[in-house]
């Protein structure tokens, strides 16, 4: 903590009491460590924008972390201003979470993420239901308002097995051994476990998007 000298005691505690009002105060009055609320990436991963700050959140439908954190994660992505970029990823860290990969990215492949995202969150976690066969899904999407042809169809794609493939690949690059987990930028990498909790958690990606703005402005231009 800075030191003002030559103030006192009193003075400085409305100091900073009003700043705890300001937009961004509870950010910046807490600076997080990296080696401890976040890790470096041991090599930096490619992102889809250059101009933009990625934010990638990966996740696992059988996750119960992940479907609590979903109406958080909702309002927070909400907010975010027009340089970051937020970006889902299902994380593929073993063969059976394959299944639940592909249902994420045959969604997106139909434009129906609206109707299948929470509600298959809700569905696992919510009303118990075990969705661990290409059936029980096919009928989780028909209850969704999806024909059950096009699902199937866009689940045995070859675009939805690439994207797929890519997501176990970056799951190996990102260093992750659990979900969910943030990757920001392509170079930094925390959890709820690494940061202290999910509101140190938005903390720390908060900081660190900071960071990234502030290096991209410095940047030389091309």
């Amino acid at each position: 903590m800075i030191r003002f000298l030559q103030i006192s005691f009193l003075a400085a505690s409305v100091a900073l009491l009003g700043s705890a009002w300001l937009p961004g105060a509870a950010v910046s009055a807490q600076e997080f460590t990296e080696g401890k609320q976040y890790i470096r990436l041991v090599a930096p991963q490619p992102t889809a924008q250059a101009d933009k700050i990625e934010v990638v959140e990966l996740f696992w439908y059988g996750c119960p972390h992940c479907s609590e954190l979903e109406p958080t994660m909702k309002t927070w992505t909400a907010a975010l201003p027009d340089d970051v970029e937020f970006v889902r990823m299902p994380a593929v860290l073993s063969p059976r979470w394959e299944l639940l990969a592909r249902a994420y990215y045959a969604a997106e492949l139909l434009g129906v993420l609206d109707k299948t995202h929470e509600p298959l969150f809700h569905a696992i976690h919510e009303k118990k239901n075990r969705i661990s066969t290409e059936q029980a899904l096919a009928k989780f999407f028909v209850e969704q308002g999806v024909d059950e042809k096009e699902f199937m169809q866009a689940y045995k794609s070859f675009g939805v097995a690439a994207k797929v493939n890519r997501a176990r690949e970056m799951t190996k690059r990102y260093g992750i051994n659990g979900v969910p987990a943030f990757i920001i930028n392509g170079k930094f990498r925390t959890t709820a476990t690494e940061a202290g909790g999910n509101d140190n958690m938005f903390k720390v990606i908060e900081q660190l998007i900071s960071a990234e703005r502030t290096a991209l402005a410095s940047k030389p231009a091309e």
